[in-house]
Order: structure tokens, then sequence, then C-alpha cells
């Protein structure tokens, strides 16, 4: 049997899906629909972002936008908790897996800024590393 690969494209692409299918659900009032268009945004901004860290042209821009996804899905929890503590739908525990998965994703973008920064101070001892995309091992076009 093969494993599963961790790939965090697709995490994340899962995570914005069901933030938009969540978002989908929230009720047609002033308050869902701020609601709504605050959480669609921040919630499925660490997919795109991600992609341009893929792409990054060196390494402090590859720590700075994963910075970015980092900061919109700490928004996106605010906003989840808030959404589940008014209710805006019947159950408010529709939203605690969403918030589990955003806790875990927090914590892997934490944990690769920590390790890409340390990487950025150590490329200034060796100059002709590889920065790999973490999750997806594949070679990063960086310039140092």
């Amino acid at each position: 049997m093969k494993e599963k690969q961790y790939d965090l494209e697709e995490r994340l692409l899962d995570y914005a899906a069901n933030i938009i299918r969540l978002v989908e659900r929230l009720p047609d009032t002033r308050a869902g629909n701020h609601v709504a268009g605050q959480l669609l945004r921040c919630g499925t901004s660490p997919l795109p972002n991600h992609g341009e860290a893929q792409a990054a042209e060196s390494r402090k821009d590859f720590v700075h936008k994963f910075s970015i996804c980092l900061k919109e899905l700490r928004e996106s929890r605010r906003w989840l908790r808030l959404a589940r503590r008014v209710p805006l739908v019947k159950l408010p525990t529709e939203f605690d897996p969403l918030l589990e998965e955003t806790e875990a994703l927090n914590k892997i973008f934490a944990t690769s800024i920590r390790t890409a920064k340390r990487n950025v101070e150590d490329s200034s001892l060796t100059s002709n590393s590889t920065v790999r995309a973490r999750g997806s091992g594949l070679p990063l076009n960086v310039e140092r």
C-alpha cells in the first residue's frame, strides 16, 4: 500500500473549498454577509499566497509570502470563532473541523517560517545550497 504523500497545496485547496462551502451557508443578514465576505477573503487567501511563495525570488521573499499566509490564517481563526460564538449557523459545532484545520495550518506555517528564517541566516555561511518548498520537495528559484 502506498503512503499518502503530504501535499500542502492540496491541503490548502481543501481548506479554501471548505471555507467557501461554509460561507455559502451563512445567513443573508447584515452580520452574516459581513462575516462571509471577510472570511471568504482571508480563508481563501493562503492558497494563492502559498503558490506565490513557491515562486519566491529570494529566501526573504519566501518568508514574507509565508508570513502573509500565516496572517490570513490567524484572521480566519478569529472570524470563525466569532461566527461560532454568535452563532451564525444552527449548529455552531459546524465550525469545529475548520477551526481545528486552521490551528493545524497555523502551526505548519509558523514552523516553516521559523525554519526558513533560520535558513536565511545560515545562507550567509553557504551560498550554493538549494532551497526547497516544504511539502513539495520542489526547488525554488532563489537568488541570494
